[in-house]
């Protein structure tokens, strides 16, 4: 049975290729479109799915980008 309250948001990522489906609801994925800022429409959704969203990158792509150094840069 098809369920009108929910989408999947379908993105490639820019980086590796990978076809990536985001499960949202539809009021959600309307209010964004609306012009919503990602973390207010998508409130069922984490961040590496609203950055999925957002970019299209996949959630390792992310990993690798957003990754924090364990060095510290000094000035």
């Amino acid at each position: 049975m098809f369920n009108t309250e929910a989408c999947i948001i379908r993105t490639t990522c820019p980086c590796c290729g990978k076809l990536n489906h985001t499960h949202a609801l539809q009021a959600e994925w309307d209010a964004y479109v609306a012009g919503a800022l990602a973390q207010d429409a998508f409130k069922s959704l984490d961040a590496t799915d609203r950055e999925t969203v957002i970019s299209g990158l996949c959630a390792d792509c992310q990993a690798t980008f957003f990754a924090e150094d364990d060095e510290e840069v000094d000035d």
